[in-house]
């Protein structure tokens, strides 16, 4: 069974704006000749690598819902410059929204069970509606 990560989109406002951002990354890359993959580096290395490369996502929290998803290519340990060890989660560029779960704000990330994983949302028309208004529904518990 897969295992997934949980991890705040710290300084995203909302799921557009981390897609816009996701864009910019690549384009940027393949401007400078670098491969077109989207990086993540986080401070810890995953212990599960194999139950989180098993089909395990990476969940964003965005303004303390879980909203979106994204799928869990590779995972690479490194050491950087100083000497620390750190970890590069290689994610696929595309988003998946999911139903928007609450999540209390942590550091890190947190490993997330299937069982405990929001579902995706395809085509539901309350997830087509505009972000201000998503974010306010679900502010009122009725998203």
């Amino acid at each position: 069974m897969a295992l997934n990560l949980l991890k705040l989109c710290v300084g995203v406002s909302s799921v557009e704006e981390l897609l816009s951002w996701i864009h910019a990354e690549l384009a940027l890359k393949l401007q400078s000749g670098s491969p077109a993959e989207q990086i993540h580096t986080t401070r810890m290395v995953p212990r599960r690598l194999d139950e989180l490369l098993n089909g395990g996502s990476l969940y964003w929290v965005i303004k303390a819902n879980i909203q979106c998803r994204q799928k869990l290519l590779d995972i690479r340990p490194f050491t950087d410059a100083a000497g620390i060890k750190r970890c590069h989660l290689v994610i696929e560029p595309k988003l998946q929204l999911t139903s928007w779960q609450p999540c209390r704000a942590f550091q890190g990330w947190r490993y997330l069970t299937q069982a405990d994983a929001p579902q995706d949302v395809n085509n539901d028309p309350l997830y087509n509606l505009p972000e201000a208004l998503r974010q306010e529904l679900a502010e009122l518990g009725l998203l």
